[in-house]
């Protein structure tokens, strides 16, 4: 058995629309599986923010109608592009009333109210599409709540379908704390009989959870690290699903995100000072001192910490906060970029004023800023609560940043404590500050041993490509098309 066509369906993907790390596997995983000589192409909305000139998007010809239950059939335009640097097809699809809007799911952190109509529309759109354009995949590659609902349909409404009689679904969960809850009216537009509106399948707490039905439908789950597969399994880290996994275990699988090296790579980076390698990671400093001069700090050979990402209570902000300044009091520099709760960024800017001399932060993002902290810090924090997988520790392992992490999800998995063999960073388990603030005074005084560059060089010799990950997504396909009692 060959696992020849797949049909990737995302919400989101790079570099058209981004919220999360969603987009970012939404780009990369594709290119290598197209590069393991799988025929792979992405369905994902024509938001407002994707520029049809830009990136050249010809419509095709004709409308493609989508069934909607209650709404009647809706009318939609397709457009195909390409991913950048590749030879994978991307179909958008077109419809205003829908995606026409300036945010992807929110506007201002507000959720639109008929996000599950949105989405369940993108999953019949999807499915319809591959009738249209004749490409009728082994598998329906789903991720997220956002695409859940293909996985019901298939095997609800078009479960009947000669069509798709060979056609498998698999759902990758990025981020299980988001599980897509609406009113039990959104089966009227799944067109999904009510029997299925019970405990196992469908309803939670009274409502429809289009994640929680995903998993039940879908012949093989992924998440995106070992660790946590196994910990979206237990109360903690399971988010209400956590008994509905175990019972699919069976079918459960945890991959390792891979980097796309084409983007990340301080061989070949535009975006930083001075490129540099694993045999010259001496030229390194020069990075370095090229963040001390944008941001105004001191021109002094001191370890330089680094953050990027969202404030919020997932990534750990409130234990950077609890020890900041015991924290600060140390002879280091911080430069810290981001976004998240207003609470946060009114707190780091407030000490970025009141020790301007080591502490700068950055409120937003930028693209070019996040690739000149990974080449010039010399030490990434990433204490966070829960971390599906993470990137931003691979990309500093890439750039000979040791990464300061706590021993969750992909971070267990990706990062070696630094007194351990063939080890690439910090670790620590207890989500305490205490914790947190004696592995940083332990990551300061390792920052003088002669330990630290080998460690350095061991981080940038690791290999965080996406190619074993696609092989193992392969096997995933391949498990997935097996007869039911048989994956059993």
């Amino acid at each position: 058995m060959e696992i020849k066509k797949v049909l990737f369906v995302t919400s989101e993907c790079v570099p058209f629309a981004k919220t999360g790390g969603l987009a970012d596997v939404s780009s990369a995983l594709p290119k290598a599986l197209k590069k393991e000589g799988v025929d792979i192409r992405i369905v994902m909305p024509r938001y407002y923010i994707v520029d049809k000139e830009k990136y050249k998007l010809k419509a095709l010809e004709g409308e493609l109608v989508v069934p909607m239950g209650k709404l009647g059939n809706l009318y939609a335009q397709v457009f195909e592009g390409m991913l950048p640097n590749s030879d994978v097809k991307v179909y958008f699809i077109e419809y205003e009333d829908f995606f026409g809007r300036k945010g992807l799911y929110d506007d201002n952190n507000i959720a639109y109210k008929d996000n599950d109509i949105r989405f369940i529309f993108l999953s019949k759109a999807s499915i319809e599409l591959s009738k249209k354009i004749d490409f009728i995949p082994d598998i329906f590659h789903c991720n997220d709540w956002q695409s859940s609902a293909l996985n019901i349909i298939l095997n609800t409404k078009y479960a009947l379908d000669s069509t798709f009689s060979h056609t498998a679904s698999v759902l990758s969960i990025h981020n299980i704390n988001y599980q897509g809850k609406f009113d039990k009216s959104a089966l009227d537009y799944l067109e999904c009989d009510y029997k299925h509106f019970n405990m196992y399948e469908l309803e939670d707490f009274g409502g429809v959870n289009l994640l929680k039905g995903g998993i039940k439908f879908c012949d093989a789950i992924t998440t995106v690290s070992p660790t946590y597969a196994k910990e979206i399994q237990t109360p903690e880290f399971g988010c209400g699903l956590d008994q509905h996994i175990k019972g699919l275990n069976y079918k459960l699988f945890g991959i390792l995100n891979g980097v796309d090296y084409d983007e990340w790579n301080p061989k070949t980076d535009n975006l930083i000072k001075q490129k540099y390698s694993v045999s010259s990671i001496n030229k390194k400093s020069i990075n370095k001192e090229d963040l001390q001069k944008i941001f105004d700090l001191p021109q002094k050979n001191v370890p330089m910490f680094g953050f990027i990402g969202r404030l919020v209570e997932q990534k750990g902000i409130e234990l950077i906060a609890s020890i900041f300044e015991e924290f600060i009091q140390e002879d280091i520099q911080f430069i810290m970029l981001g976004t998240g709760e207003k609470w946060a960024e009114d707190f780091f800017r407030n000490m970025e004023n009141k020790y301007p001399d080591k502490f700068k932060c950055y409120i937003g993002y930028n693209n070019e800023m996040a690739h000149k902290i990974e080449a010039g810090v010399d030490i990434f924090l990433m204490p966070s609560l829960f971390e599906p997988c993470g990137l931003n520790q691979m990309y500093s392992c890439i750039y000979g940043t040791l990464p300061l992490v706590r021993g969750t999800g992909g971070l267990e998995d990706s990062i070696i404590n630094f007194d351990e063999k063939d080890a690439n960073g910090f670790k620590f388990y207890e989500a305490s500050p205490m914790a947190l603030i004696n592995t940083i005074k332990w990551a300061i005084s390792s920052y003088y041993s002669n330990r630290f560059k080998k460690v350095q060089k061991n981080a940038m010799k690791k290999d965080f490509s996406w190619k074993k990950s696609a092989k193992l997504y392969k096997d995933v396909y391949m498990y997935a098309k097996l007869p039911k009692l048989v994956r059993r």
